[in-house]
């Protein structure tokens, strides 16, 4: 019988004494009152590739590739999609939390959903990857599912450093994508929204393995500890300086420091050693201030200068791209780089396309992957900035002065 919210009610009970372990149970013990027949959970591997069924479930949820599938098409899209069946429907839903796209919900129903089932299913989709997101941390489920091969040491200490892929506010999107998903060590990002300051930092370390690992973590949490006592940009720079040269003697990172004011578009940077971002304005790559402005973090001390902060004035729409040497240095059978040109192209052709930010990412990723054979030769991580304010309505004729 159906009963959407009792299985609103179940699910629920597991926010306080369940384990993301028992939600393939929980979700199946349900399925009956959402009229579904079986209804379960894959979650996107590190490498978005391909989407997985949560541990623990059941042998009929099967992985689902993301490219050529209506699973994948669901994720790539976040909007909900049938796929007939002889005997009935699968319904594929989207996971999100906030937007970081998790996943997929499958709900298996005997015939394609009205409006109002449709609607029961977005809501349990909702509540599922809010347990996710909620309960991951307190066992390895997620982490055993997102895994498609052992994760090296110096790449499980980066991502435990890491925010989510994505982030939105007020129509205002920060997205990353970092490889080799396993063995990755030198190269990480961070953003935080305060008000109405968005602050987006990239960073790209010296050598590989652990000792790059070790600098990556010291910087981050330099950079945060800076931000959250409220220093400018400039003296953040100088912070992040000082303590990898007290720890990190010889060692260097290169980064992009940058606050965007999402209200008035204002874009604010310091460019340490580090490539120049791509200002994407509709059709359009425009030029950015010169880079780098600074040197890289912990060399700082070599000038006896502030480092060089740089404005631009954004306007509605445009996107920032920023990226390590990794994707412009990546290189074909033949040897040729992908180059600044050929990441230019690719962003202005697919932001055309109107793929959304963080599935742009995705396919710049898998681009430089293919590029490269599989093989990545160095850390390749990229993140995209879209500013698009909200625009006021106009007043309406009852709001307008009487004349």
């Amino acid at each position: 019988m159906s009963d959407p919210m009792e299985a609103v009610r179940r699910l629920l009970d597991l926010r306080h004494r369940g384990r993301v372990d028992d939600l393939p149970a929980t979700l199946m013990e349900v399925a009956p009152l959402l009229d579904a027949d079986q209804v379960a959970v894959l979650l996107v591997d590190y490498e978005q590739v391909r989407l997985c069924p949560l541990h623990g479930s059941r042998p009929t949820a099967q992985e689902q590739p993301i490219e050529g599938t209506v699973a994948g098409d669901t994720f790539c899209s976040a909007r909900i999609l049938p796929e007939p069946e002889e005997d009935g429907v699968r319904m594929w839903l989207p996971l999100l939390h906030g937007a970081e796209r998790l996943g997929v919900l499958l709900a298996r129903l005997k015939s394609e959903p009205d409006d109002r089932h449709r609607h029961d299913l977005r809501t349990i989709a909702t509540l599922v990857a809010e347990l996710i997101a909620s309960r991951r941390h307190y066992g390895d489920a997620v982490e055993r599912t997102k895994r498609r091969l052992p994760m090296q040491l110096a790449a499980e200490i980066v991502w435990n450093q890491l925010p989510p892929l994505t982030f939105a506010a007020d129509e205002t999107v920060v997205t990353a994508v970092l490889e080799p998903a396993y063995d990755v060590g030198g190269d990480a990002f961070d953003y935080a929204a305060n008000g109405d300051l968005l602050h987006v930092a990239l960073f790209d370390t010296v050598g590989h393995g652990i000792r790059a690992s070790a600098l990556t973590t010291l910087t981050l949490n330099t950079y945060r500890n800076a931000r959250r006592a409220g220093m400018t940009l400039t003296d953040t720079y100088r912070s992040i300086d000082k303590w990898i040269r007290a720890q990190h003697p010889g060692s260097f990172v290169t980064a992009v420091l940058a606050e965007l004011d999402t209200t008035s578009g204002r874009y604010r940077r310091i460019c340490a050693g580090h490539p120049a971002e791509l200002l994407l304005r509709g059709n359009t790559a425009l030029p950015v201030p010169p880079a780098p402005s600074a040197l890289p973090l912990g060399l700082g001390h070599m000038v006896q200068r502030d480092p060089g902060v740089t404005e631009q004035q954004l306007q509605p729409g445009d996107a920032l791209v920023f990226y390590t040497d990794g994707i412009t240095e990546a290189r074909d059978r033949d040897g040729n780089l992908f180059g600044l040109d050929q990441l230019r192209s690719f962003m202005v052709e697919t932001v055309r396309s109107g793929s959304p930010a963080a599935e742009t990412m995705r396919r710049l990723i898998h681009t430089i992957v293919s590029y490269e054979r599989g093989e990545l030769r160095d850390d390749a991580t990229a993140a995209m900035l879209q500013w698009r304010p909200e625009r006021p309505e106009p007043p309406s004729e009852s709001d307008s002065p009487a004349p």
